[in-house]
């Protein structure tokens, strides 16, 4: 399929109507890739955010019921009663390390040496901030990094449970960093009171969070209940004691938890060494997990560790590739199906188009025979080819009767030159002259025709298209508009050059007030559309010498042009008057007036303050006419006051009384009276009766 050449107004909107679906919908689709894109990894990111806070609160809550539990048994009365008594005591520390899952337990004095269950007088534990908080008497609960030293000095035992194997993994920070013998524990402490309320000692206890499993499945078990997560993917959960797995379910092999794995290298700068929180993508031992983690302060406000959170990524970003290559194989369908079907219609709509453009060059070229021919189109457009060729019809027939008259007028010249060669000039001139007007004339009615068709079928193109069809091809529209309009205007001054004669109607004596009342007849439909109120005065009582058409066309024109200046409805006042010369007749409206820049220029031909209406000729030719027999037009106006146009004319001898049927009275002179009507003010006179009187006329 052809575009056309460039420039052309077949690819000039092929390219206007074709740019929203070859550029609007890709770059759409792209804005939507993007921005689905963009809103999915949101989703995830918010998702994320609302696990780790779920989670961190989980683990605050277990830190805190590790503090109150610690409370309650230094505030029992068993353990009061048994502060005396060292095997009692042992007895009560042991059963609540039992009941609450403490690592350990342990009685200290006010000074934070141990006193049971070992009374060794080992060194002070007052160093940790909720021992010496305790001492001071307040209970509180913190997580804490204990090295083996500090456990072995409570219980041989806990080093070697609290011992994690060091395993390497693709991505971690270290990879050749030795077993972590650390432990990070929730330690709590609660001072033990008198009954006035002094404290007597302080009850220190510890829950050990290396490999311990129970919290890490209860913090998943939590955040990521069953069915929460779609499309196949799994949650997991960590507690890291600085960059090692202390505590996970993520699985290092089937069945095998991730223990003494380390976290990637971008995420132990971020949070451990930036104290930041990370909520993103990460790869986690051995895939790639939407992570959240959050750094663990210990009770010196040291970042210790770190808490995750995380589910596979993969199920959502394949749900997320399929979702979006979906949305561009469909916008890519739906593109390609657009484009073939307009270009399938555009086609059927140029090649009308295309063949009218190749015979306007065939004839530019000398073919004068070549014509559009049958296009098989029954539109608007084929209709403007048929007519098109009809008018080529016409032109060529003209053309040749006018190559016959002027062979017929040389030949009469040719006869008559040798007789009298003066006189024959003469008479040859007149003779083409007259055959020059009579073919001129009959061009211009067949010219006529075929333009008005032109213009009733564009009319009926832009009806029928609407303005969102019309708007493509506007500009072409409207040079055909006005390329008719020149049409019309070439007919009109080529039939006012073959017949003057014919615009000159014969002078008579006329009644300027039975001229006015019949003018008023004909626009009083308009009147009463626009609500306009008529008034005014019948004062003349002189006849006036002039055509009478050439004087209904002045007033038509006055008065159409005052209603069209009060579209909002207003007052037109017309009134006739005797002048020292003649008659004057005045045309009042209440618009909005005339610019005093605009007054200088309004009997100008072709100018017009209607901004796309009119020609600019009514005043001119109005002026014109009456100017032809003696009389003139005056005119005044300011902006936002309205405008007062005057016609003078010249009166003739007659005088004439208002219905009098023969119009000439020898003497009388009449004044008119007002009278209202619905929707406009009809002028009558004071002879006439009112009742069944044509509300429109005087």
């Amino acid at each position: 399929m052809s575009f056309g050449a460039p420039g052309s107004v077949r690819a000039k909107l092929l390219a206007i109507c074709l740019s929203p679906i070859l550029l609007a919908l890709p770059i759409l689709a792209a804005l939507l890739l993007w921005w689905a894109n963009a809103y999915y990894d949101r989703l995830l990111v918010y998702r994320i955010t609302s696990d780790l806070a779920a989670a961190n609160q989980y683990l605050e809550r277990v830190i805190d019921g590790i503090g109150q539990s610690t409370s309650s048994l230094a505030e029992s009365r068993r353990l009061a009663d048994a502060l005396g008594d060292p095997a009692a005591l042992r007895e009560v520390l042991a059963s609540g390390a039992a009941q609450s899952g403490f690592a350990f337990v342990q009685l200290l004095d006010v000074h934070g040496r141990p006193l049971a269950p070992r009374r060794d007088g080992g060194p002070s534990r007052s160093h940790w901030p909720v021992v010496a908080h305790a001492v001071a008497g307040e209970s509180g609960a913190a997580l804490d990094v204990f090295s083996a030293e500090d456990l072995a000095g409570i219980d041989p035992s806990l080093p070697e449970a609290a011992r994690i194997r060091s395993v390497r993994t693709p991505g971690q920070a270290d990879a050749s960093r030795p077993d972590e013998t650390r432990a990070l524990l929730v330690h709590a402490a609660a001072p033990v009171r008198e009954r006035d309320g002094r404290v007597v000692a302080v009850l220190e206890t510890g829950v050990l969070l290396n490999g311990n499993l129970e919290i890490v499945d209860r913090i998943n078990g939590i955040v990521y209940r069953e069915g929460s997560l779609p499309l196949g993917s799994r949650g997991t959960a960590t507690l890291f004691l600085d960059d090692l797995r202390i505590a996970t379910n993520v699985r290092l092999f089937e069945g095998e938890r991730a223990l003494g794995t380390r976290v990637s290298l971008a995420v132990r700068d971020s949070v451990l060494g930036r104290g930041n929180v990370w909520l993103d993508r990460a790869f986690v031992v051995n895939d790639w997990y939407m992570s959240g983690y959050q750094p663990l302060y210990d009770s010196f406000e040291r970042r210790v560790g770190m808490l995750y959170v995380g589910f596979l990524e993969q199920p959502f970003a394949r749900a997320k590739w399929t979702a979006l290559a979906t949305i561009v194989a469909l916008f890519g369908l739906l593109t390609a199906a657009a484009s073939y079907v307009f270009l399938r219609v555009a086609q059927a709509i140029f090649a009308p188009l295309e063949r009218m453009s190749d015979t306007m060059r065939a004839v530019a070229g000398g073919d004068t025979a070549a014509r559009v021919g049958v296009t098989g189109s029954r539109d608007e457009i084929g209709e403007l080819a048929r007519h098109f060729d009809a008018l080529l019809d016409q032109l060529q027939a003209q053309r040749a009767e006018l190559e016959r008259l002027n062979a017929d007028l040389d030949r009469k010249v040719a006869e008559r030159t040798a007789a009298l060669e003066t006189a024959q000039r003469q008479l040859v001139m007149s003779e083409k002259l007259a055959a020059l007007g009579q073919l001129t004339a009959g061009v211009a009615h067949e010219i006529n025709n075929p333009a008005a068709v032109i213009q009733g079928n564009l009319d009926l193109a832009r009806e029928v298209l609407g303005e969102p069809g019309v708007a493509p091809v506007a500009g072409e529209l409207r040079l055909i508009d006005e390329q008719v309009n020149r049409i019309r205007l070439i007919v009109a001054k080529l039939l006012q050059f073959a017949r003057p004669g014919d615009y000159a109607g014969a002078v008579e004596d006329v009644d300027v007030n039975a001229l006015v009342a019949d003018t008023l007849v004909l626009v009083r439909q308009t009147l009463a559309k626009r609500n306009i109120a008529l008034e005014g005065t019948r004062a003349a009582t002189r006849a006036v010498r002039i055509p009478v058409n050439d004087l209904q066309q002045v007033l038509v024109n006055l008065v159409v042009n005052a209603i069209q200046a009060m579209p909002g409805g207003g007052t037109l006042s017309l009134s006739t008057r005797d002048t020292p010369d003649g008659v004057a007749i005045d045309i009042r409206d209440t618009g909005m007036g005339i610019r005093d820049e605009d007054l200088g220029r309004i009997f100008d031909p072709f100018f017009t303050t209607k901004r796309g209406e009119g020609t600019g000729l009514g005043l001119s030719i109005s002026y014109a006419l009456l100017e032809r027999y003696g009389g003139r037009i005056d005119v005044e106006s300011r902006p936002g006051q309205g405008a007062t146009f005057t016609v003078h004319l010249v009166a003739s001898t007659t005088v004439v009384r208002w219905g009098d049927p023969g119009g000439r009275s020898a003497s009388a002179t009449s004044a008119g009276v007002t009278t209202r009507a619905s929707g406009a003010r009809a002028l009558l006179p004071a002879s006439a009766p009112a009742a069944g009187a044509p509300k429109t006329r005087w």
